[in-house]
């Protein structure tokens, strides 16, 4: 099994063929590479087989894995509205959130606006983003406070909702930041749940593996949670309809290297959910 492992990560994790090592040369060999590996340090071959690009020690996960040259913040709104209000609440958010989007007074832009289709049913998704990062959230707070029209907008929208939950976001460095895009699509939504202490591993697969889904521009946005549940990412994708999606994600298997990432990536996970969303008239994103 040793030598099975050694010949997937010198040769591109091709498999074992006929070849082993005898248990007792296999005993001397790591004694010996045991000795050599304490003596190298972090610069074995050995810390290889484990590698990290980045040391999460160092600094917080939140500052390796994002764009340094950048704060952008992003905020996750899900909303669990009433089954006959559904269509009043769409109404009223299209009467009110794209004014505050278009309004250069407040620092933030509407990314996307979705109801869910398969899923949480009876949901709308909001998708925040505040360019400055938390001061700009707290600025549009606060002037926001001061908006009657938004004030009462909050106030009808209350009567709609059964609950409601929101997260703040950051954006992985090696996804592109989420830009309008023309439609009709639909989009899935894809949460995981990681292990904690996982984020920088998760990080580093996905920086590999995000040009595996990019042929059919699919890859809309990647975020990972910083208030609100946390070592929580989400995967924001686009197709033109779930036929499409499914010949798009059955191709992906057909690329070497993929899956080597699924692989990796799944022991990360302690849970994970997909939802189908269809945009509303006011979202950017169509």
């Amino acid at each position: 099994m040793a030598t099975g492992v050694l010949q997937r990560v010198r040769g591109g994790f091709t498999p074992a063929k006929n070849s082993a090592l005898s248990a007792g040369n296999l005993s001397l060999w790591v004694r010996g590479f045991s000795a050599s590996n304490s003596r190298n340090g972090e610069d074995s071959w050995f810390r290889s087989l484990f590698v990290r690009k980045v040391d999460p020690r160092k600094d917080a996960h939140s500052t390796l894995l994002t764009k340094n040259e950048e704060s952008n913040l992003y905020k996750i709104q899900f909303h669990n509205v009433k089954p006959e209000c559904l269509d009043d609440y769409n109404k009223l958010c299209e009467d009110v959130l794209p004014s505050i989007h278009a309004d250069k007074y407040y620092p933030c832009e509407l990314v996307g606006t979705w109801n869910t289709w398969y899923g949480e049913q009876d949901q709308a998704v909001h998708l925040w983003r505040y360019r400055g990062g938390y001061p700009a959230l707290t600025e549009v707070m606060n002037k926001l406070r001061q908006n009657k029209e938004f004030t009462a907008y909050r106030k009808e929208r209350g009567k709609m909702l059964l609950s409601r939950r929101n997260q703040l976001l950051l954006e992985f460095s090696f996804w592109n930041e989420p830009v309008p895009r023309e439609g009709p699509n639909i989009y899935e939504l894809r949460s995981y749940q990681l292990r904690p202490g996982t984020m920088i591993e998760w990080g580093n697969y996905w920086a590999r593996a995000i040009r595996y889904r990019q042929r059919n521009r699919e890859a809309v946005g990647g975020f990972f949670s910083q208030i609100g549940d946390l070592y929580l990412v989400h995967h924001l994708w686009a197709y033109k309809d779930l036929l499409s999606r499914e010949a798009t994600r059955n191709a992906v298997w057909q690329q070497e290297g993929w899956h080597e990432v699924v692989y990796y990536t799944v022991p990360l996970i302690q849970h994970m959910d997909s939802r189908i969303m269809i945009p509303t008239k006011a979202s950017p994103l169509q």
